[in-house]
């Protein structure tokens, strides 16, 4: 599969999966544990099928190292998925989420020792301060939406920060797993099919403890309207719908990075990606309707432009034009 389809794949999938998200969360705002499950079985079913056939096949990274790696990876995608829980609307679940250069540089420096450029320390400015806009502005629009008694405005924003603090904390673990795989990579070298295998399967059965929320919910979106499948002509409920459409493109968007991640350089996986979540944030906002003041708008265009300052996009176009200019003089 070659570049520009693997770009399709992330574009689409990823759009996709967010759209689908909302759909679900509009109506069900505590669904991120079914959400999560269902991406889980989904995504280790494929794997042990296709990547492990059928438990066959010995991993090529010791399994007491995915044991970690499953704990953190686990930690943050639930966490991330229940702080929609605490009054965080979607535009800015994604804003924070787009921090992650923040905590990557703040780990990279304590755990590994990096030094970086002095752009590199600007772009992580304005992506902290786009970041911080977004977020003030947001926990304005609580306290305005929850005008009744002084308590239960109070009530509602104590509610709001333990999204925040939920997102922080899942940011740094989110991180702290990045460089847990860099250096198992280095030791064993890359195995991302097989990773990401081992990161779905492994904490299947950490989902026990959150059985009941999955139950309760599952009676929920069985109660949801019923609705016509196109194409198939089957009915079923709603929500169950919109959980199978969230599924399947949560695997074409995970499935469509890592296709890239083989095709492209690092650099160029980072701008998709960046691009992906721009457009998902802009469609959230005007399909969606979600409160989005100018001051969202400067925050997330700040996070942007710091985000593609630190993957020294400029640069490369520049050196990218600059090469027809040097072949011309050559040919001269």
């Amino acid at each position: 599969m070659g570049t520009v389809a693997a770009i399709l794949l992330v574009f689409v999938g990823c759009c996709s999966n967010v759209v689908s998200l909302e759909l679900l969360v509009r109506d069900f705002p505590g669904c991120g544990n079914i959400v999560t499950f269902a991406q889980f079985v989904f995504i280790a079913l494929e794997g042990f099928i296709f990547e492990t056939s059928f438990g066959r096949k010995k991993p090529a990274i010791p399994v007491s190292n995915y044991v970690i790696m499953v704990t953190m990876f686990f930690t943050v995608s639930v966490i991330n998925n229940y702080a929609l829980n605490f009054n965080i609307a979607m535009p800015l679940h994604m804003i924070f989420r787009s921090g992650s250069l923040i905590a990557n540089m703040i780990l990279g420096i304590i755990i590994l020792k990096k030094r970086y450029s002095a752009s590199k320390y600007l772009s992580i400015a304005l992506i902290s301060a786009g970041i911080f806009t977004c977020t003030i502005m947001s926990a304005r629009q609580v306290n305005v939406a929850n005008e009744g008694s002084e308590e239960q405005g109070f009530n509602a924003f104590m509610h709001w920060l333990i999204g925040i603090a939920m997102l922080t904390f899942a940011l740094l673990m989110s991180a702290r797993m990045g460089i847990f795989q860099e250096t198992l990579y280095k030791q064993y070298g890359k195995h991302s099919k097989e990773a990401l295998f081992y990161n779905h399967c492994l904490p299947l059965p950490g989902f026990l403890l959150l059985s009941t929320d999955i139950y309760n919910h599952c009676v929920h979106f069985s109660q949801s309207a019923p609705v016509v499948v196109p194409v198939i002509g089957v009915t079923m409920p709603i929500m169950w719908l919109y959980l199978l459409i969230n599924v399947i493109t949560q695997y074409v968007c995970i499935r469509g990075v890592f296709i890239l991640t083989t095709e492209c350089a690092s650099l160029t996986v980072t701008l998709v990606v960046t691009l992906r979540k721009f457009l998902s944030l802009i469609f959230s906002i005007l399909y969606f309707q979600n409160p989005f003041t100018t001051w969202h708008w400067v925050g997330t265009a700040v996070v942007f432009i710091g985000t593609l300052l630190y993957t020294e996009v400029w640069s490369s176009v520049q050196a990218a034009l600059r090469r027809p200019a040097v072949k011309e003089k050559k040919a001269e």
